[in-house]
C-alpha cells in the first residue's frame, strides 16, 4: 500500500513539473488527467494552433521512462485524443503526441512527437 501511494505522489509531482515546463515553453494546459474513450492522457496542451497530448513518465532514469512509451501506450493515448477532439470549438492545425520524462537528479526532458496518434 505504501509503495502505491509513493508511486502516485511521484507521478503527481512529475505532472506538476511537466505542466510547469510546458507553460514556460509557451503552451497552455487545456486538461490534466483527461479520461475518455476508455483511456487517460496526462496533459493536453496547445500552442500556436498545435494540440499536444502529453504522456508524463517518472522513473529512476530518463532512459527507463522513455522505455515505458510503448505502441500500446500510444494507442491508448489515441483513444483519449479521439474523445477529446469533439470538445474543441474548432479543429487544431496540428495534433501531436509528446512525452515528458522525469527522473531524480535530472531536468525534465520534453520529447516532441514521441509517437503517431491514430485519430481517424
Amino acid at each position: 500500500m505504501r509503495d502505491r501511494k509513493a508511486a502516485f505522489l511521484l507521478g503527481h509531482d512529475a505532472e506538476f513539473w511537466a505542466a510547469l515546463l510546458l507553460n514556460l515553453k509557451g503552451y497552455r494546459i487545456l486538461a490534466r488527467r483527461f479520461q475518455g474513450g476508455g483511456a487517460e492522457v496526462d496533459l493536453v496542451a496547445s500552442r500556436f494552433g498545435t494540440l499536444v497530448f502529453v504522456e508524463v513518465k517518472a522513473r529512476a532514469t530518463l532512459e527507463d521512462a522513455l522505455l515505458t512509451i510503448t505502441p500500446r501506450k500510444i494507442e491508448r493515448m489515441s483513444r483519449a485524443a479521439r474523445a477529446f477532439l469533439p470538445r474543441l470549438p474548432r479543429p487544431p492545425h496540428t495534433i501531436r503526441c509528446d512525452a515528458i520524462l522525469v527522473a531524480p537528479g535530472h531536468l525534465p526532458r520534453h520529447i516532441v512527437s514521441v509517437g503517431e496518434l491514430m485519430i481517424d
